[in-house]
């Protein structure tokens, strides 16, 4: 029961994080820099999604019952967003809930780009914010869960720092074409969670009005 839940929680941060699609996005962001500053911004951009995806999961429920959200709410509403990231996946399309194209353009011009748009919104972004959240609040205080919870996020950030120090080598050996396969597969795979998320909302919220 642990090891499905531990994996149901990795499969979850390595849709919305997605390492191997960071790399077309790094190279493209970081390709004027030299290879040390390249791998400077890297540690400190997955140093900083660290911390964000750390502070909403633990105040994350803090601040859901301060502005009076449901957690069945948050589950539909999240749920909803994380499928549209995972639309965007499958088809290939720029994300708006990870980078619109005038922050890709502000960002282009900006010499520090570890805090944005790397990051926040590309690493941390609104979906891995709210799949935090969701799977702090529905672990509770059960500490295998978030043991589990906690151990995916910084496998997954690891996972994301090496294939963003490695993106010219992965490109090479992988070709964009492999990448896009990829992404396209964890697409799918986000969006089955996604409607999972919110049929969990709903069932909670049926059970409510009963």
């Amino acid at each position: 029961m642990v090891a499905a839940y531990a994996l149901k929680v990795l499969v979850t941060f390595l849709t919305v994080i997605d390492p191997i699609g960071l790399v077309p996005l790094v190279l493209g962001i970081t390709g004027g820099y030299p290879e040390a500053m390249r791998q400077r911004i890297v540690t400190k951009a997955v140093l900083i999604a660290g911390g964000v995806i750390a502070v909403f999961g633990i105040f994350g429920r803090f601040i859901l019952e301060s502005l009076g959200i449901s957690l069945y709410a948050f589950n539909i509403a999240g749920g909803g967003l994380l499928f549209l990231v995972a639309i965007d996946m499958l088809f290939g399309r720029q994300s708006g809930a990870r980078e619109t194209a005038s922050e890709e353009e502000e960002a282009l011009s900006r010499e520090d780009v570890s805090t944005f748009p790397l990051a926040i919104p590309l690493i941390a972004g609104p979906g891995t914010i709210a799949s935090t959240i969701l799977l702090v609040t529905s672990a509770g205080t059960n500490a295998m869960q978030l043991s589990a919870i906690a151990f995916a996020a910084i496998f997954t950030l690891a996972l994301a720092w090496l294939a963003m120090l490695l993106s010219g080598w992965i490109e090479q050996r992988v070709s964009k074409t492999g990448i896009t396969v990829l992404s396209r597969i964890l697409g799918m795979v986000l969006a089955a969670l996604a409607v999972q998320f919110i049929l969990n909302g709903i069932t909670q919220f049926v059970i409510v009005l009963r």
